[in-house]
């Protein structure tokens, strides 16, 4: 009979590791020297000192072990280890920026994005579980998501080709998400008219007018499917003109997003939007479009090539 091994205690109780008083100030020096790369610049945003700044800087390296900078006559370059910490440094900062801002709260677990805009309208994103997909009667995103399974995120596979319309196809890039592909019968099309949508192809992503830190955290689900090659569904409500100088309009969309492979193995996300009025996000009671806004997707379209 084996004998029971003692497990020293030591080994089994989680290191608490006590965080410095003054770590959002430290991230902060972090993040904008790595973006400006020059003291001065850093000092003079920061509205803070050299000495700060430095010290700053010079206690997160101990904290990590390594160095996040090195310097060559007078210039800051990020090290390795600066170039890898950075993007979630970036993350934690525009965390804390709009939690301190009231413009992010949990639903169920899942985080729920708010903003006013100053120029009037607001934005509501609200993470949902993927079996809202199955709880819905609209078949476009659950014809996506099956799609997706059977193809094994291959995006040529055949068994998308009844869904290529519908999609927008984006690649990742060092200036932001650029849109490959434009289906034409998306929903991005069918609000903006053909020409109009097609002048999108090639472009980054746009961001929304409520700020860095906003934009940051909208955009991280992008971010967050292509590091898991993973599958998300939102619920969005927002307002958003139609084309130029005309007045924003009520939209309402559930936002699938897929992570695909394209040919050559490179990641493609593929981002299927379907419009409707059933979108459910607490606290945001009677949204509503106009009914000739509503997405009207044929499940025999969907499916009559696979």
């Amino acid at each position: 009979m084996n004998e029971p091994v003692n497990i020293p205690e030591s080994t089994t109780e989680a290191v608490e590791v006590h965080a410095p008083p003054l770590l959002y100030e430290m991230i902060r020096s972090f993040t904008t020297l790595a973006r400006t790369l020059n003291l001065s610049h850093a000092v003079t945003e920061l509205n803070s000192t050299r000495q700060t700044v430095r010290r700053h800087i010079a206690q997160l390296e101990e904290m990590m072990g390594e160095p996040l900078f090195s310097i060559d006559d007078r210039r800051y370059h990020l090290t390795e280890a600066g170039n890898q910490t950075l993007p979630e440094a970036q993350d934690i900062l525009a965390r804390c920026n709009v939690w301190m801002r009231g413009q992010v709260v949990h639903q169920n677990g899942m985080p729920q994005y708010k903003i006013e805009f100053p120029t009037g309208g607001d934005f509501y994103q609200q993470q949902k579980p993927l079996n809202s997909i199955w709880k819905s009667d609209r078949p476009l995103l659950a014809a996506a998501l099956k799609a997706w399974t059977m193809a094994n995120g291959d995006l040529e596979s055949p068994y998308f080709e009844a869904l290529r319309p519908y999609v927008m196809v984006f690649r990742n890039s060092p200036n932001g998400w650029v849109c490959v592909e434009l289906g034409d019968e998306s929903s991005y099309v069918s609000w903006f008219g053909l020409a109009t949508a097609r002048s999108s192809i090639g472009r980054v992503l746009g961001e929304l007018p409520g700020g860095a830190d906003f934009a940051r955290l909208l955009s991280q689900p992008f971010h967050d499917v292509e590091r898991d090659r993973s599958v998300r569904v939102d619920h969005i409500y927002t307002q958003i003109p139609r084309g130029p100088d005309q007045d924003p309009v009520q939209i309402c969309y559930a936002r699938l997003l897929l992570g695909c492979s394209f040919p050559d193995g490179s990641f493609a996300l593929v981002s299927v939007v379907d419009r409707h009025n059933e979108i459910e996000i607490s606290d945001t009671p009677g949204r509503q479009m106009p009914a000739d806004l509503v997405m009207n997707v044929d499940t025999i379209s969907l499916n009559q090539k696979h």
